[in-house]
């Protein structure tokens, strides 16, 4: 699904702007939308079809979501492309440039969770949760330990690596994993941040690795309001 950046649609655009030469209003302009930067982060950890980013953000609408590609294609931070065969099929990417994003994506998120109003008992999406796994990772907690730890979410498989300090996540088959959670964004959470027993996951491969991996992820502490 596609619509036209039209040549009024580029007036409105540019009404829209700050008329401000600070970089943070510049990137206001480009993901300041509404549901942009949710888009910008689904496309962090690889290419999606317009039905799954449809699925994976359901609050959004087929028209907003479409313009929001539209939008974010002529900034040049995603790109349409095509799986090669059998897929053979239309997907959105993220450029370089828009890759360059992630860590302050997982950076907001960090800052932003430190809300009291923040309700982490609401829809994720997989991506979401598994970058949430990258940027509350204590490498600190985590020392040497290394497993190679495989997510199924569906259908859809993520591998997550602790290397040198940081955890290295990818979407990619499940061969070669210590252990696989079989699970649901919001069960994995609900272990990871939550009070939620280990048990409560369905975990194939070896299970204390798994036990000690979901102890290596730690909210910030929550900020009061002033009065």
């Amino acid at each position: 699904m596609r619509l036209e950046n039209t040549p009024k649609a580029r007036r409105i655009e540019a009404k829209r702007g700050y008329d401000d030469a600070c970089g943070l209003a510049h990137a206001l302009e480009l993901v300041g939308e509404r549901w942009a930067l949710l888009v910008m982060r689904e496309l962090m950890l690889g290419p999606r079809r317009f039905s799954g980013l449809k699925a994976d953000l359901p609050g959004i609408s087929a028209n907003v979501l479409a313009q929001r590609l539209v939008e974010l294609e002529e900034r040049g931070l995603i790109r349409r492309t095509r799986l090669p065969p059998p897929a053979s099929v239309q997907v959105y990417e993220a450029t370089d440039w828009g890759l360059d994003a992630a860590p302050l994506i997982r950076a907001l998120g960090k800052w932003a969770v430190r809300s009291t109003r923040h309700d982490p008992g609401q829809q994720v999406s997989p991506v979401s949760i598994m970058m949430s796994m990258q940027t509350m990772f204590d490498a600190l907690a985590a020392g040497d330990f290394g497993p190679r730890a495989g997510f199924l979410f569906g259908d859809v498989g993520y591998v997550a690596e602790p290397r040198e300090g940081e955890i290295h996540v990818e979407r990619s088959g499940l061969e070669g994993c210590d252990f696989v959670v079989a699970t649901t964004p919001e069960e994995l959470g609900a272990v990871l941040y939550g009070d939620a027993p280990l048990e409560t996951l369905a975990i194939s491969g070896d299970t204390e690795l798994a036990r000690r991996f979901v102890t290596l992820f730690t909210l910030p502490p929550k900020v009061e309001p002033a009065g």
